[in-house]
């Protein structure tokens, strides 16, 4: 079943499967069961077509930004912090951490691996 242009796992819970759309959590997922009147510990694969159908026009009437707007609308942010050349955007556009975390250490993630070291071949 796909849903806002996501495959929802068959297998899983719904409540679960509804988590794997961007900008929907474990809360949200919740109010979505809730207003469309589905059990949350019903798997994806036992939906009816007419329960499906009353999922997806849940989600639309709910109004919540998913997916594609979502990461549209991420990206203009930072891309506007850029713009307007706050601290924020620098270091975005660096790709340093940038809400106050040290990068002397502990900041492999952001800035990525380093080479290793290198070491001298033994002579035998």
């Amino acid at each position: 079943m796909r849903i806002a242009g996501v495959s929802i796992p068959p297998e899983k819970r719904l409540v679960i499967s509804l988590t794997y759309i961007l900008g929907v959590g474990p809360k949200r997922a919740e109010i979505i069961c809730k207003k469309a009147k589905l059990d949350e510990s019903i798997r994806v694969k036992d939906l009816t077509t007419d329960q499906e159908k009353t999922l997806r026009d849940t989600l639309t009437d709910l109004g919540f930004t998913l997916e594609a707007d979502l990461r549209r609308e991420t990206s203009q942010n930072i891309k506007r912090l850029q713009d307007i050349a706050t601290y924020r955007g620098f270091r975005h556009r660096r790709k340093l951490p940038c809400r106050g975390q040290r990068t002397k250490t502990n900041a492999r993630t952001r800035k990525g691996k380093k080479g290793a070291a290198v070491t001298k071949k033994k002579i035998a």
